[in-house]
């Protein structure tokens, strides 16, 4: 074989050697969040669930600014497919606003995949701030929070957080006043809770559920559109407020410019595994319901959150420099 040709051959080796290599890396895919939670948890169940269809896939915890931090990642990584990311409520719908500065934009520096998942919020009161008002149902705390403005108060995990702007939009829809206290993280507003220093929170229903099954805060009513098959007998806000509904929610980003036929590929991975009896088992240990989309959908999704959180965070005044 001439110099030449052996030239070539080793061209188209190092060539093919090269796709294989990339074809075979590992995906990124970054929670932006600490791991533990409801969010992670389920990142690391389908990643485990499409690697015979996508290839290893690597999960990396980058939590910091609200989730900021690791959602800034995803947008400025390359547009390949090799770098994946979670967004949700926060940093696609609630930071946007928030934030006086954002390092990304939401609506313009990601490609959606698909909706992973979602858990109903609820409104939990303490169990025996509730016997000591006789609060046994969402209309009798309406009740007697508009016979009492400014008696009953409620805890969050800070300004801005989702269960403060969940309860701003409940405030508002029932034409009552309640004083807000925010806290440093949604478990120590949780124990205030426990410990009775605040009467009611709005919650998800995967930190909650535990303490509700003990006894020791009472669930009135969640706050999903219809009632939720993961709390038997607790019926739906929007039964007592017309239209209420407000879900802690979550899925799949990559960035903008990602090839079409690469998003379609992801998409059809993960949602084939998020329809797996296997991932709606492990799902429903966490309280929460798997949301296979479309990209378009989960796109269009987004944008109708970011819309409606808009005039939620400006009234009520929460800001972060």
């Amino acid at each position: 074989m001439s110099q030449r040709r052996l030239f070539l051959a080793g061209l188209a080796l190092a060539a093919c050697t090269g796709a294989f290599a990339q074809a075979t890396k590992p995906i990124r895919l970054i929670v932006p969040y600490a791991p533990g939670g409801p969010l992670d948890v389920t990142a690391r169940a389908l990643a485990e669930r499409v690697q015979p269809a996508l290839g290893s896939i690597v999960v990396d915890n980058k939590p910091g600014a609200g989730g900021n931090i690791g959602t800034d990642l995803v947008a400025k990584a390359t547009p390949d497919g090799g770098t994946i990311g979670i967004a949700a409520v926060a940093t696609h719908a609630i930071n946007p606003w928030l934030f006086s500065k954002m390092p990304y934009d939401a609506g313009k520096d990601f490609a959606p995949i698909t909706q992973m998942a979602r858990v109903p919020n609820v409104l939990v009161i303490n169990a025996d701030t509730a016997q000591r008002l006789g609060i046994g149902t969402l209309a009798e705390l309406i009740a007697y929070a508009r016979k009492n403005p400014g008696k009953l108060n409620y805890g969050s995990g800070g300004n801005g957080s989702a269960g403060h702007l969940a309860g701003e939009m409940f405030k508002q829809g029932a034409g009552i006043f309640a004083v807000h206290i925010p806290y440093n993280g949604a478990n120590p507003a949780q124990l205030a809770l426990l410990a009775g220093q605040v009467d009611y929170n709005i919650d998800n229903l995967a930190a909650a559920a535990a303490n509700i099954k003990a006894g020791r805060i009472k669930a009135l009513a969640v706050t999903s559109a219809r009632p939720s098959p993961l709390l038997p007998g607790v019926p739906a806000m929007a039964d007592t407020i017309k239209g209420f509904e407000v879900d802690t929610w979550w899925g799949l980003v990559a960035p903008a410019s990602t090839p079409a036929d690469v998003i379609g590929r992801l998409n059809a991975a993960f949602t084939e595994a998020l329809k797996a009896p296997e991932t709606q088992q492990r799902f429903a240990q966490l309280m929460a319901e798997p949301v296979p989309t479309t990209p378009e959908q989960f796109g269009q999704f987004m944008a109708r959150e970011r819309a409606r959180y808009e005039p939620v965070v400006k009234r009520s005044g929460a800001k972060v420099d």
